[in-house]
């Protein structure tokens, strides 16, 4: 199942008529709201994380051209082979070039939302290559062949008995069980003997570190390490505004990220990789490469009040919380980042022809603001984003791709009539009087406004005749 952020409005609307699918969100949506609040007893402590994750990562941004030559000479000293992207299809042949010339036609997959991205398993499999999910929502979401509704818990929109069904249809001697451990070893198995078929482990990357050359790997299977260490060759990618500056970056970015996640203290694993397996070494890939991708992340970046949208540490926590991604989940925008942090990133990965709908498709309630834990200030941005929509390019301001696209001749005409109505006091007056003499004549459909409200019917008087009643 792959949507498309064109047909935002009716992918919205036939997930609203999922009961079950409404019902798998009410119930993981409320679960993960409960935990992050657990983690965040104290308001003070809570403030105190955001502010300095916050502040790191602003700092790391306004240095990025830097940063990235300092990452990319550290990993060489480390013995990582670094590669530039500069799009999904650079990326795609980087990964193609890796694996063919090592021979490999399997290869294992930790979770990686950059690789999703640039639809790395599909293409890899155009080229004869096989990429396993390692990830256990990623593998359920793998078998069912569909994308992942959301950027923590892939598999978020399933419940079990649909797992199940999944299983039985594809995995050889699955005995049909409601039991969430059987279900999980039942993946495991599988993946279990595929780590040690696989010629190329993939991973995605949550923090690099310029100061060292390290890449940091947050998780909680073990898959991974599995990905990371087992096979021989070990390819990592990341968007170019994942690296921070300095080691001591790493400790107040995880923790912002764990307790805003998963309500986590600390993840199971913290995996810190500098280099490929020593002589002296009994276990790790005897190469690791480094895919540094741009994709649209350089367009955000010249823009200082768009940059904010790379401060992302991709946590999930605005769409935990968000009053239209919790009813509707991440299939209805058919992008890869789904909710509020996806209706400010994806108009720069895909340009705003594309994905014109997804700025409109939030209430501004502020939620997403108010929980994350880098103080992005979404609501603003997507009040931006919906002005450059509709906007053309104007002079001393970085154009984003596809602005304007939005953009209505009769919009525009209702827009302009408006504003010469209400700055004319004699048309005004006009106008108000005839709205009160032909109230009645208002129709009770006004097209989408009525589909839930009542139609709006001017008053029998206006106000201006009502206080000048009032004054005699």
């Amino acid at each position: 199942m792959h949507n498309q952020p064109q047909l935002f409005h009716p992918q919205a609307e036939a997930a609203l008529a999922d009961q079950e699918l409404r019902a798998n969100f009410r119930g993981a949506m409320d679960y993960l709201r409960d935990k992050r609040q657990a983690a965040f007893t104290d308001p003070d402590e809570e403030a105190a994380i955001r502010d300095r994750a916050e502040a790191i990562r602003r700092r790391c941004l306004s240095k990025l051209p830097a940063l990235l030559e300092q990452l990319e000479a550290n990993c060489i000293a480390n013995g990582i082979r670094v590669h530039w992207a500069e799009d999904a299809a650079q990326a795609n042949a980087i990964f193609t070039d890796i694996i063919q010339s090592h021979g490999g036609t399997l290869a294992v997959k930790g979770k990686s939302m950059v690789s999703e991205e640039i639809e790395l398993n599909h293409q890899l499999t155009k080229e004869g290559i096989s990429c396993l999910e390692s990830d256990m929502g990623e593998y359920i979401v793998q078998l069912g062949d569909e994308t992942p509704s959301h950027i923590i818990m892939p598999a978020i929109h399933k419940n079990k008995r649909q797992v199940a069904d999944l299983f039985a249809e594809h995995v050889p001697g699955f005995e049909h069980t409601l039991d969430v451990d059987r279900l999980i070893q039942t993946g495991r198995n599988v993946l279990r003997q595929k780590f040690r078929e696989a010629q190329v482990g993939i991973s995605g990357v949550n923090f690099a570190v310029a100061e060292t050359g390290t890449l940091c790997l947050v998780e909680n299977e073990g898959n991974g390490r599995m990905c990371t260490t087992v096979p021989e060759v070990h390819i990592a990618v990341t968007g170019i505004e994942k690296v921070v500056e300095l080691l001591a970056d790493v400790p107040p970015l995880f923790s912002a990220l764990t307790r805003s996640a998963t309500g986590q203290a600390i993840t199971t694993y913290f995996n810190m990789i500098s280099g490929p397996r020593k002589d002296d070494e009994l276990d790790g890939p005897k190469e690791v490469h480094l895919v540094l991708l741009d994709n649209g992340r350089s367009q955000a970046f010249v823009d200082e009040e768009m940059r904010q949208t790379l401060q992302c540490i991709r946590c999930g926590a605005c769409m935990n919380h968000c009053p239209v991604y919790t009813r509707i989940g991440g299939h209805a925008y058919g992008t890869v980042y789904p909710g509020p942090i996806g209706k400010i990133i994806s108009p720069h990965l895909m340009g705003l022809e594309a994905t014109r709908e997804l700025p409109t498709a939030s209430s501004l309630c502020g939620a997403c603001g108010e929980v994350c834990p880098v103080r992005i200030p979404i609501p603003h941005l997507l009040q931006r984003l919906r002005r450059e929509a509709k906007q053309e390019p104007r002079p001393g301001v970085p154009a984003l791709r596809g602005q304007g696209a939005a953009k209505s001749k009769l919009e525009a005409f209702v827009w302009r009539s408006f504003g010469l109505l209400t700055s004319k006091p004699a048309l005004y007056r006009l106008l108000s009087w005839c709205a009160t003499r032909c109230r009645s004549l208002i129709p009770a459909k006004l097209g989408p406004w009525t589909r839930c409200r009542t139609a709006p019917k001017p008053a029998a008087r206006t106000l201006r005749v009502l206080m000048a009643e009032r004054n005699k």
